[in-house]
Formats: structure tokens, C-alpha cells, sequence
């Protein structure tokens, strides 16, 4: 549905909207981060994966969690056509989490004009 000059589009006003999202969950997250590094240090892993050990829902999340960072890290990779950038920015996002997906999904509305056929495949998938 067309829109008088001077009004932007849903489509654009949807894409602010999720910009937005993205700003406030990353600020978010890299606050919660900051009070938990403050409070108990960097040593996350024994604690994640011994959750996990423990079988509890605890760890049931956080297995949960590996699959979802498992998936985001596959997603660039690929979005990367595995190139050896690629695979490594994939390895950053299985370990840098939401802050580092939310960050490149950011990036990438901007650089992609906030085509999402661009942003959730590239240039060439979306050009295809």
C-alpha cells in the first residue's frame, strides 16, 4: 500500500522497529553481562556445562542455548559461504552470542539497505 510523500513505508517502519530491537536487547544483554562479570568473573564454563552435567532444567537450558548458538554460528558461516572468514566469524558467534548475532544483524540491515533477502542470505543467494 503506497504512502503519501514525506510518510515512510511500513516496510521501513518495520526495519526502524526491528533496529530498534536490536539496540535495546544488545545494551540490554551487555548490561546483565557486565553485573554478572562483576559479580562472579569470566569462569563461565565450568558452571555452564556442569549445569548441563547436573540434568536439571538448568542445564537443560543451557543445552538448549548450544543448539541456538550452534545455529547462528552455522548461519553466518554459510550466509559467509564458508570461506575461512566465514568459518571464523561463525566460531565468533557460537561463542560471542546474542550480543555478537544482534551486532551483525544490525550491521547487516544497514549495509543491506535493510533488504532482508540480503541480510538473511547476502548478495549473491539474494540476487539468485
Amino acid at each position: 500500500m503506497p504512502f503519501p510523500a514525506g510518510k515512510i513505508s511500513t516496510r521501513e517502519a518495520a526495519m526502524t522497529a526491528f533496529r530498534i530491537l536490536l539496540a535495546i536487547l544488545t545494551a540490554a544483554l551487555a548490561a546483565y553481562t557486565a553485573v554478572v562479570v562483576a559479580r562472579h568473573g569470566l569462569n563461565l564454563f565450568p558452571q555452564f556445562f556442569g549445569d548441563i552435567a547436573a540434568m536439571g532444567w538448568a542445564g537443560q537450558f543451557n543445552a538448549d542455548f548450544t543448539t541456538l548458538l550452534t545455529l547462528s554460528g552455522l548461519w553466518m558461516a554459510w550466509r559467509n559461504h564458508f570461506t575461512p572468514a566465514g568459518i571464523a566469524l561463525g566460531v565468533l558467534g557460537l561463542f560471542g552470542g546474542g550480543p555478537l548475532l544482534m551486532s551483525y544483524l544490525l550491521i547487516l540491515s544497514y549495509a543491506a539497505r535493510g533488504d532482508m533477502k540480503i541480510v538473511l542470505g547476502g548478495r549473491r543467494r539474494a540476487a539468485a
